[in-house]
Protein backbone atom coordinates (compact mmCIF):
# COMPACT_ATOMS: atom_id res chain seq x y z
CA UNK A 1 0.00 0.00 0.00
CA UNK A 2 1.32 3.57 -0.41
CA UNK A 3 1.39 5.77 2.53
CA UNK A 4 -0.78 8.61 1.39
CA UNK A 5 0.53 10.98 4.16
CA UNK A 6 3.92 11.00 2.02
CA UNK A 7 2.32 11.42 -1.02
CA UNK A 8 1.32 14.90 -1.93
CA UNK A 9 -0.52 13.84 -4.99
CA UNK A 10 -3.77 10.99 -5.76
CA UNK A 11 -4.98 9.90 -9.03
CA UNK A 12 -7.33 12.80 -11.15
CA UNK A 13 -5.44 15.90 -9.22
CA UNK A 14 -4.32 18.82 -11.84
CA UNK A 15 -1.02 20.31 -10.87
CA UNK A 16 1.58 22.86 -11.95
CA UNK A 17 5.08 21.38 -12.12
CA UNK A 18 8.41 22.53 -13.31
CA UNK A 19 9.74 20.53 -15.57
CA UNK A 20 13.88 19.97 -15.39
CA UNK A 21 15.31 17.65 -16.60
CA UNK A 22 14.23 14.23 -18.64
CA UNK A 23 13.80 10.49 -17.96
CA UNK A 24 15.14 8.05 -20.08
CA UNK A 25 12.50 7.59 -22.70
CA UNK A 26 12.24 11.23 -22.89
CA UNK A 27 9.47 12.25 -20.64
CA UNK A 28 9.82 15.41 -18.50
CA UNK A 29 10.59 14.73 -14.97
CA UNK A 30 9.41 17.56 -12.33
CA UNK A 31 8.66 17.43 -8.45
CA UNK A 32 5.60 18.61 -6.84
CA UNK A 33 6.26 19.24 -3.10
CA UNK A 34 9.38 17.16 -3.47
CA UNK A 35 7.61 14.33 -4.95
CA UNK A 36 8.71 12.99 -8.26
CA UNK A 37 6.26 13.60 -11.01
CA UNK A 38 6.92 12.08 -15.01
CA UNK A 39 5.04 14.06 -17.77
CA UNK A 40 5.48 13.03 -21.16
CA UNK A 41 5.62 15.37 -23.77
CA UNK A 42 7.10 17.72 -22.03
CA UNK A 43 10.34 20.00 -22.26
CA UNK A 44 13.18 21.07 -19.89
CA UNK A 45 12.40 24.73 -18.53
CA UNK A 46 8.76 24.36 -18.93
CA UNK A 47 5.89 25.19 -16.67
CA UNK A 48 3.25 22.71 -16.95
CA UNK A 49 -0.60 21.47 -15.66
CA UNK A 50 -0.68 18.03 -15.47
CA UNK A 51 -3.57 15.72 -14.39
CA UNK A 52 -2.55 12.73 -12.36
CA UNK A 53 -2.61 9.42 -14.00
CA UNK A 54 -0.96 7.06 -12.01
CA UNK A 55 0.78 7.13 -8.33
CA UNK A 56 3.30 4.89 -7.05
CA UNK A 57 5.13 4.98 -3.54
CA UNK A 58 8.28 6.97 -4.86
CA UNK A 59 6.51 9.06 -7.89
CA UNK A 60 4.09 9.53 -9.68
CA UNK A 61 2.64 9.95 -14.06
CA UNK A 62 0.75 12.61 -15.59
CA UNK A 63 -1.03 13.46 -18.78
CA UNK A 64 0.08 16.88 -20.18
CA UNK A 65 -2.80 19.51 -19.73
CA UNK A 66 -1.28 22.94 -20.59
CA UNK A 67 1.94 23.99 -21.25
CA UNK A 68 2.17 27.51 -19.26
CA UNK A 69 5.83 28.45 -20.05
CA UNK A 70 6.81 26.80 -23.16
CA UNK A 71 10.19 26.13 -23.71
CA UNK A 72 12.08 27.99 -27.00
CA UNK A 73 12.89 24.33 -28.44
CA UNK A 74 9.44 23.02 -28.39
CA UNK A 75 7.67 23.00 -31.85
CA UNK A 76 4.56 21.69 -33.26
CA UNK A 77 4.84 18.08 -34.08
CA UNK A 78 4.32 17.56 -38.06
CA UNK A 79 2.46 13.76 -37.56
CA UNK A 80 -1.41 13.64 -36.97
CA UNK A 81 -0.75 10.49 -35.19
CA UNK A 82 1.66 11.63 -32.53
CA UNK A 83 -0.73 11.70 -29.57
CA UNK A 84 -1.85 8.14 -30.14
CA UNK A 85 1.30 6.45 -31.65
CA UNK A 86 4.22 5.22 -29.94
CA UNK A 87 6.66 5.41 -32.17
CA UNK A 88 8.62 8.73 -31.87
CA UNK A 89 8.64 10.59 -28.72
CA UNK A 90 10.47 13.20 -29.60
CA UNK A 91 8.35 14.86 -32.56
CA UNK A 92 7.63 17.99 -29.70
CA UNK A 93 11.55 18.96 -29.20
CA UNK A 94 13.65 20.37 -32.08
CA UNK A 95 16.60 18.57 -34.07
CA UNK A 96 19.00 20.33 -31.62
CA UNK A 97 17.62 19.85 -28.76
CA UNK A 98 17.07 16.06 -29.43
CA UNK A 99 20.69 15.56 -29.90
CA UNK A 100 21.66 17.56 -27.01
CA UNK A 101 19.09 15.46 -25.05
CA UNK A 102 20.83 12.27 -26.06
CA UNK A 103 24.23 13.41 -25.00
CA UNK A 104 23.16 14.49 -21.62
CA UNK A 105 21.46 11.04 -21.53
CA UNK A 106 24.56 9.09 -22.06
CA UNK A 107 26.65 11.23 -19.77
CA UNK A 108 24.22 10.70 -16.94
CA UNK A 109 23.99 6.87 -17.52
CA UNK A 110 27.52 6.69 -17.78
CA UNK A 111 27.78 8.34 -14.16
CA UNK A 112 24.79 7.14 -12.83
CA UNK A 113 25.25 3.24 -13.57
CA UNK A 114 29.12 3.09 -14.57
CA UNK A 115 30.60 5.24 -11.93
CA UNK A 116 32.43 6.58 -15.49
CA UNK A 117 32.61 10.62 -14.78
CA UNK A 118 34.32 12.66 -16.67
CA UNK A 119 34.99 10.69 -19.80
CA UNK A 120 34.75 12.29 -23.19
CA UNK A 121 31.48 12.01 -24.68
CA UNK A 122 31.73 13.83 -27.90
CA UNK A 123 28.49 15.90 -29.23
CA UNK A 124 26.09 13.27 -31.05
CA UNK A 125 26.67 12.93 -34.69
CA UNK A 126 23.16 13.93 -36.39
CA UNK A 127 21.61 13.77 -39.85
CA UNK A 128 21.85 16.67 -42.34
CA UNK A 129 18.16 15.54 -43.12
CA UNK A 130 16.41 13.56 -40.12
CA UNK A 131 13.52 12.69 -42.13
CA UNK A 132 12.12 9.20 -43.59
CA UNK A 133 15.35 7.77 -43.13
CA UNK A 134 13.92 4.47 -42.14
CA UNK A 135 14.37 1.38 -44.86
CA UNK A 136 11.95 -1.08 -42.88
CA UNK A 137 8.84 -0.90 -41.15
CA UNK A 138 7.31 -3.82 -39.14
CA UNK A 139 3.58 -3.34 -37.91
CA UNK A 140 0.69 -5.92 -36.65
CA UNK A 141 -2.56 -6.57 -38.15
CA UNK A 142 -5.92 -5.92 -37.05
CA UNK A 143 -9.01 -5.12 -37.05
CA UNK A 144 -11.38 -1.81 -36.42
CA UNK A 145 -14.63 -1.80 -34.84
CA UNK A 146 -16.20 -2.01 -38.29
CA UNK A 147 -14.26 -5.21 -38.88
CA UNK A 148 -11.45 -2.94 -41.14
CA UNK A 149 -8.04 -4.61 -41.45
CA UNK A 150 -5.73 -1.76 -40.02
CA UNK A 151 -2.08 -1.88 -39.86
CA UNK A 152 -0.11 0.52 -38.15
CA UNK A 153 2.13 1.07 -34.73
CA UNK A 154 0.82 -0.06 -30.90
CA UNK A 155 -0.60 3.03 -29.28
CA UNK A 156 1.85 3.68 -26.29
CA UNK A 157 1.98 1.22 -23.87
CA UNK A 158 -0.47 -0.99 -25.49
CA UNK A 159 -1.54 -3.82 -27.63
CA UNK A 160 -4.43 -1.35 -29.51
CA UNK A 161 -2.61 -0.93 -33.44
CA UNK A 162 -3.10 2.67 -34.39
CA UNK A 163 -3.76 2.82 -38.40
CA UNK A 164 -1.05 4.42 -39.74
CA UNK A 165 -0.75 5.15 -43.28
CA UNK A 166 1.86 7.64 -43.91
CA UNK A 167 5.18 7.91 -41.72
CA UNK A 168 7.36 10.84 -41.56
CA UNK A 169 10.29 8.72 -40.27
CA UNK A 170 9.94 5.82 -42.86
CA UNK A 171 10.40 6.25 -46.41
CA UNK A 172 7.99 7.14 -48.31
CA UNK A 173 7.73 3.46 -50.53
CA UNK A 174 7.55 1.69 -47.66
CA UNK A 175 4.71 3.33 -46.72
CA UNK A 176 3.13 3.16 -50.10
CA UNK A 177 3.27 -0.77 -50.24
CA UNK A 178 2.23 -1.26 -46.82
CA UNK A 179 -1.34 1.20 -48.11
CA UNK A 180 -1.70 -1.67 -51.05
CA UNK A 181 -1.10 -4.13 -48.93
CA UNK A 182 -4.44 -3.04 -46.24
CA UNK A 183 -6.55 -2.36 -49.59
CA UNK A 184 -5.25 -6.27 -50.94
CA UNK A 185 -5.41 -7.92 -48.11
CA UNK A 186 -9.59 -6.47 -47.26
CA UNK A 187 -10.53 -7.04 -50.50
CA UNK A 188 -9.40 -10.19 -50.42
CA UNK A 189 -10.81 -10.81 -47.47
CA UNK A 190 -8.10 -12.83 -45.97
CA UNK A 191 -8.33 -13.33 -42.35
CA UNK A 192 -6.33 -11.33 -39.39
CA UNK A 193 -5.17 -13.10 -36.45
CA UNK A 194 -6.38 -11.91 -32.73
CA UNK A 195 -3.74 -12.36 -30.26
CA UNK A 196 -6.80 -12.87 -27.41
CA UNK A 197 -7.80 -16.01 -29.30
CA UNK A 198 -5.18 -17.38 -31.45
CA UNK A 199 -7.07 -17.39 -34.35
CA UNK A 200 -6.56 -15.43 -37.67
CA UNK A 201 -4.09 -15.87 -40.17
CA UNK A 202 -1.95 -12.69 -40.85
CA UNK A 203 -0.23 -11.12 -37.23
CA UNK A 204 2.71 -9.27 -39.15
CA UNK A 205 4.06 -7.56 -42.26
CA UNK A 206 7.60 -6.17 -42.47
CA UNK A 207 8.65 -4.68 -45.94
CA UNK A 208 12.42 -3.76 -46.25
CA UNK A 209 13.87 -0.97 -48.79
CA UNK A 210 17.35 -0.99 -50.18
CA UNK A 211 18.04 2.28 -50.47
CA UNK A 212 21.14 2.19 -52.62
CA UNK A 213 19.92 -1.01 -54.70
CA UNK A 214 16.69 0.45 -55.08
CA UNK A 215 15.10 -3.10 -54.55
CA UNK A 216 12.13 -3.69 -51.76
CA UNK A 217 11.13 -7.05 -50.14
CA UNK A 218 7.39 -7.83 -48.33
CA UNK A 219 7.83 -10.04 -45.56
CA UNK A 220 3.90 -12.02 -44.09
CA UNK A 221 4.07 -13.41 -40.92
CA UNK A 222 0.99 -15.85 -40.72
CA UNK A 223 -0.03 -18.05 -38.15
CA UNK A 224 0.02 -21.37 -39.72
CA UNK A 225 1.43 -22.71 -42.94
CA UNK A 226 -1.50 -22.55 -44.82
CA UNK A 227 -2.44 -18.92 -47.35
CA UNK A 228 -3.86 -20.20 -50.38
CA UNK A 229 -4.41 -16.20 -51.50
CA UNK A 230 -0.51 -16.29 -50.95
CA UNK A 231 1.30 -16.04 -54.38
CA UNK A 232 -1.85 -13.94 -55.92
CA UNK A 233 -1.61 -11.38 -53.73
CA UNK A 234 2.05 -11.40 -53.93
CA UNK A 235 1.51 -11.07 -58.15
CA UNK A 236 -0.73 -8.35 -57.54
CA UNK A 237 1.46 -6.19 -55.45
CA UNK A 238 4.29 -7.08 -57.42
CA UNK A 239 2.51 -5.79 -60.34
CA UNK A 240 2.44 -2.48 -58.63
CA UNK A 241 5.51 -1.79 -57.06
CA UNK A 242 8.50 -2.67 -59.77
CA UNK A 243 10.73 -2.24 -56.82
CA UNK A 244 9.10 -4.88 -55.33
CA UNK A 245 12.00 -7.74 -55.48
CA UNK A 246 10.61 -10.55 -52.92
CA UNK A 247 7.33 -11.33 -51.19
CA UNK A 248 7.85 -14.13 -48.43
CA UNK A 249 5.95 -15.82 -45.95
CA UNK A 250 7.02 -16.43 -42.65
CA UNK A 251 5.44 -18.84 -40.48
CA UNK A 252 4.73 -17.77 -36.79
CA UNK A 253 2.43 -20.24 -34.46
CA UNK A 254 4.03 -19.27 -31.29
CA UNK A 255 1.95 -16.72 -28.96
CA UNK A 256 3.50 -13.96 -27.01
CA UNK A 257 5.45 -11.08 -28.46
CA UNK A 258 7.84 -12.73 -31.31
CA UNK A 259 7.05 -11.13 -34.52
CA UNK A 260 9.00 -14.20 -37.05
CA UNK A 261 9.11 -17.35 -37.11
CA UNK A 262 11.76 -19.89 -38.38
CA UNK A 263 10.15 -21.03 -41.58
CA UNK A 264 9.45 -18.72 -44.34
CA UNK A 265 7.81 -19.70 -48.14
CA UNK A 266 8.73 -17.50 -50.95
CA UNK A 267 5.48 -16.20 -52.68
CA UNK A 268 6.81 -14.20 -55.51
CA UNK A 269 10.68 -13.14 -56.95
CA UNK A 270 13.41 -13.70 -54.77
CA UNK A 271 14.12 -15.45 -51.01
CA UNK A 272 15.82 -11.87 -50.54
CA UNK A 273 16.86 -8.84 -51.87
CA UNK A 274 20.68 -6.92 -51.85
CA UNK A 275 21.38 -3.63 -50.69
CA UNK A 276 25.12 -1.76 -50.03
CA UNK A 277 26.76 0.09 -47.68
CA UNK A 278 29.84 2.25 -48.72
CA UNK A 279 31.36 -0.19 -51.78
CA UNK A 280 30.31 -3.23 -50.00
CA UNK A 281 26.84 -5.47 -50.79
CA UNK A 282 24.98 -7.69 -48.64
CA UNK A 283 22.10 -9.81 -48.90
CA UNK A 284 18.79 -9.31 -46.59
CA UNK A 285 16.85 -11.72 -45.99
CA UNK A 286 13.76 -12.29 -44.17
CA UNK A 287 15.00 -13.15 -40.93
CA UNK A 288 18.02 -11.07 -40.96
CA UNK A 289 19.14 -8.27 -39.08
CA UNK A 290 20.31 -4.93 -41.00
CA UNK A 291 20.62 -1.82 -39.57
CA UNK A 292 17.82 0.62 -40.08
CA UNK A 293 19.24 4.03 -41.30
CA UNK A 294 21.72 3.24 -43.64
CA UNK A 295 22.92 6.56 -43.74
CA UNK A 296 23.87 7.21 -40.48
CA UNK A 297 25.32 2.94 -40.28
CA UNK A 298 27.85 4.15 -42.68
CA UNK A 299 29.31 6.81 -40.32
CA UNK A 300 28.53 4.34 -37.18
CA UNK A 301 31.32 2.05 -38.99
CA UNK A 302 33.17 4.21 -40.18
CA UNK A 303 34.10 5.71 -36.28
CA UNK A 304 34.34 1.94 -35.05
CA UNK A 305 37.03 1.11 -38.37
CA UNK A 306 38.81 4.68 -36.68
CA UNK A 307 38.53 3.19 -33.36
CA UNK A 308 40.22 0.10 -34.05
CA UNK A 309 43.29 1.78 -35.88
CA UNK A 310 43.39 -1.14 -38.20
CA UNK A 311 46.90 -1.21 -39.90
CA UNK A 312 46.51 -4.37 -41.98
CA UNK A 313 48.65 -6.71 -39.44
CA UNK A 314 45.81 -7.57 -36.49
CA UNK A 315 43.22 -9.88 -36.14
CA UNK A 316 39.94 -8.83 -35.11
CA UNK A 317 37.42 -10.38 -33.52
CA UNK A 318 33.62 -8.89 -34.48
CA UNK A 319 31.48 -10.67 -31.56
CA UNK A 320 27.44 -10.76 -32.73
CA UNK A 321 28.34 -10.57 -35.80
CA UNK A 322 25.22 -10.72 -37.39
CA UNK A 323 25.26 -11.00 -41.18
CA UNK A 324 28.55 -9.59 -40.69
CA UNK A 325 28.19 -6.11 -41.86
CA UNK A 326 30.59 -4.77 -39.39
CA UNK A 327 32.92 -7.58 -40.37
CA UNK A 328 33.22 -6.77 -43.60
CA UNK A 329 33.98 -3.12 -42.95
CA UNK A 330 36.65 -4.06 -40.41
CA UNK A 331 38.08 -6.80 -42.37
CA UNK A 332 38.77 -4.31 -45.26
CA UNK A 333 42.03 -2.97 -43.12
CA UNK A 334 42.65 -5.73 -40.72
CA UNK A 335 44.84 -9.15 -41.83
CA UNK A 336 41.81 -11.36 -40.51
CA UNK A 337 38.79 -10.91 -38.78
CA UNK A 338 36.44 -13.74 -37.23
CA UNK A 339 32.74 -13.00 -36.49
CA UNK A 340 30.39 -15.14 -34.29
CA UNK A 341 27.15 -15.11 -34.43
CA UNK A 342 24.49 -17.47 -32.72
CA UNK A 343 21.44 -17.57 -35.44
CA UNK A 344 21.92 -20.07 -37.96
CA UNK A 345 20.44 -18.20 -40.59
CA UNK A 346 22.37 -14.82 -40.14
CA UNK A 347 25.58 -17.18 -40.35
CA UNK A 348 24.55 -18.27 -43.79
CA UNK A 349 24.19 -14.80 -45.06
CA UNK A 350 27.37 -13.63 -43.40
CA UNK A 351 29.11 -16.28 -45.35
CA UNK A 352 27.62 -15.41 -48.83
CA UNK A 353 28.41 -11.53 -48.02
CA UNK A 354 31.54 -12.48 -47.60
CA UNK A 355 32.12 -14.33 -50.66
CA UNK A 356 30.07 -11.18 -52.49
CA UNK A 357 32.86 -8.77 -51.53
CA UNK A 358 35.88 -11.25 -52.02
CA UNK A 359 36.63 -10.75 -48.73
CA UNK A 360 38.64 -13.76 -48.37
CA UNK A 361 40.79 -12.78 -44.69
CA UNK A 362 36.74 -13.45 -42.74
CA UNK A 363 35.93 -16.65 -40.43
CA UNK A 364 32.41 -16.97 -39.58
CA UNK A 365 31.58 -19.15 -36.70
CA UNK A 366 27.94 -19.86 -36.02
CA UNK A 367 27.25 -20.22 -31.44
CA UNK A 368 26.86 -18.17 -28.50
CA UNK A 369 29.96 -15.68 -28.42
CA UNK A 370 30.24 -16.76 -24.79
CA UNK A 371 31.25 -20.10 -25.56
CA UNK A 372 32.94 -20.11 -28.88
CA UNK A 373 35.71 -17.60 -27.83
CA UNK A 374 37.32 -19.71 -25.36
CA UNK A 375 37.23 -22.61 -27.77
CA UNK A 376 39.06 -19.55 -29.81
CA UNK A 377 41.62 -19.06 -27.40
CA UNK A 378 41.96 -22.76 -26.51
CA UNK A 379 43.05 -23.58 -29.83
CA UNK A 380 45.49 -20.80 -30.10
CA UNK A 381 43.70 -18.04 -31.69
CA UNK A 382 44.02 -14.76 -29.91
CA UNK A 383 43.03 -11.44 -31.10
CA UNK A 384 44.31 -7.27 -31.30
CA UNK A 385 41.35 -5.98 -31.14
CA UNK A 386 37.60 -7.25 -30.37
CA UNK A 387 34.55 -5.73 -32.04
CA UNK A 388 31.16 -6.18 -30.26
CA UNK A 389 28.09 -4.94 -31.63
CA UNK A 390 25.53 -6.49 -29.18
CA UNK A 391 21.63 -6.54 -28.49
CA UNK A 392 19.83 -4.39 -26.10
CA UNK A 393 20.61 -6.26 -23.27
CA UNK A 394 24.26 -5.71 -23.90
CA UNK A 395 27.38 -8.61 -23.58
CA UNK A 396 27.46 -11.69 -21.43
CA UNK A 397 29.75 -11.26 -18.46
CA UNK A 398 31.33 -14.57 -19.71
CA UNK A 399 32.37 -12.61 -22.89
CA UNK A 400 33.82 -9.68 -21.21
CA UNK A 401 35.60 -11.89 -18.65
CA UNK A 402 37.46 -12.99 -21.82
CA UNK A 403 38.57 -10.19 -23.03
CA UNK A 404 40.08 -9.16 -19.86
CA UNK A 405 41.83 -13.02 -19.24
CA UNK A 406 43.11 -12.40 -22.89
CA UNK A 407 44.05 -8.56 -22.45
CA UNK A 408 42.94 -7.95 -26.05
CA UNK A 409 44.82 -4.51 -26.40
CA UNK A 410 41.55 -2.36 -27.66
CA UNK A 411 37.44 -2.75 -27.44
CA UNK A 412 35.40 -0.57 -29.95
CA UNK A 413 32.01 -1.14 -28.60
CA UNK A 414 29.27 -0.58 -30.17
CA UNK A 415 25.96 -0.03 -28.12
CA UNK A 416 22.17 0.61 -28.98
CA UNK A 417 21.68 1.02 -24.84
CA UNK A 418 23.49 3.73 -22.91
CA UNK A 419 22.42 1.44 -19.89
CA UNK A 420 24.04 -1.50 -20.84
CA UNK A 421 26.65 -0.36 -22.17
CA UNK A 422 27.70 1.72 -18.66
CA UNK A 423 26.81 -2.05 -16.63
CA UNK A 424 29.75 -3.54 -19.32
CA UNK A 425 32.26 -0.16 -19.49
CA UNK A 426 32.56 -0.41 -15.44
CA UNK A 427 33.25 -4.19 -15.74
CA UNK A 428 36.24 -3.90 -18.12
CA UNK A 429 37.40 -0.59 -15.68
CA UNK A 430 37.29 -3.09 -12.82
CA UNK A 431 40.04 -5.08 -15.00
CA UNK A 432 41.76 -2.71 -15.70
CA UNK A 433 40.66 -1.47 -19.41
CA UNK A 434 40.11 2.55 -19.54
CA UNK A 435 37.60 4.08 -21.54
CA UNK A 436 39.09 6.46 -24.07
CA UNK A 437 35.72 8.35 -25.72
CA UNK A 438 32.10 8.13 -26.60
CA UNK A 439 31.37 8.65 -30.02
CA UNK A 440 27.16 8.90 -29.97
CA UNK A 441 25.32 8.63 -33.01
CA UNK A 442 21.89 10.07 -33.50
CA UNK A 443 20.86 6.61 -35.93
CA UNK A 444 17.26 6.85 -34.54
CA UNK A 445 16.20 10.97 -35.08
CA UNK A 446 12.66 12.01 -33.29
CA UNK A 447 12.84 8.90 -30.89
CA UNK A 448 14.74 8.46 -27.45
CA UNK A 449 17.44 5.81 -28.33
CA UNK A 450 21.05 7.10 -29.33
CA UNK A 451 24.10 4.65 -30.89
CA UNK A 452 27.42 5.16 -29.42
CA UNK A 453 30.63 3.65 -30.35
CA UNK A 454 33.30 3.51 -27.65
CA UNK A 455 37.11 2.99 -27.61
CA UNK A 456 38.62 1.00 -24.97
CA UNK A 457 42.18 0.02 -24.15
CA UNK A 458 45.20 -1.37 -21.89
CA UNK A 459 46.77 1.40 -20.47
Amino acid sequence: MINTEQVPVKVGDEITVEINGYATQGEGVGRFQGFTVFVPNCLDGETVRTRIELVKKNYARGELIEVLRASPHRVAPGCSLYAQCGGCQLLHLDYPGQLEFKRRRVIEVMERLGGLKEITVHPVIGMPEPWRYRNKVQYPFALDEQGKVVIGCYQQGTHNVVDTRECLIQHDLNSRIMNRIRELVQGMGISIYDERTGQGLLRYVLVKNGFESGEAMVVLVTNGPDFPEGKELGRLLASDFPALKSVVQNINTSTGNVVLGEKNKVLYGEEGIIDRLGELEFKISANSFFQVNPAQTEILYAKALEYAQLTGEERVLDAYCGVGTLTLFMASKAKEVYGIEVIPEAIEDAKENAIRNNADNVVFVMGATEEVLPKLVRIGIDFDVAVVDPPRSGCEERVLQTFAKLKVPRIVYVSCNPSTLARDLKFLVNRGYEVKEIQPVDMFPHTYHVECVTLMSKP
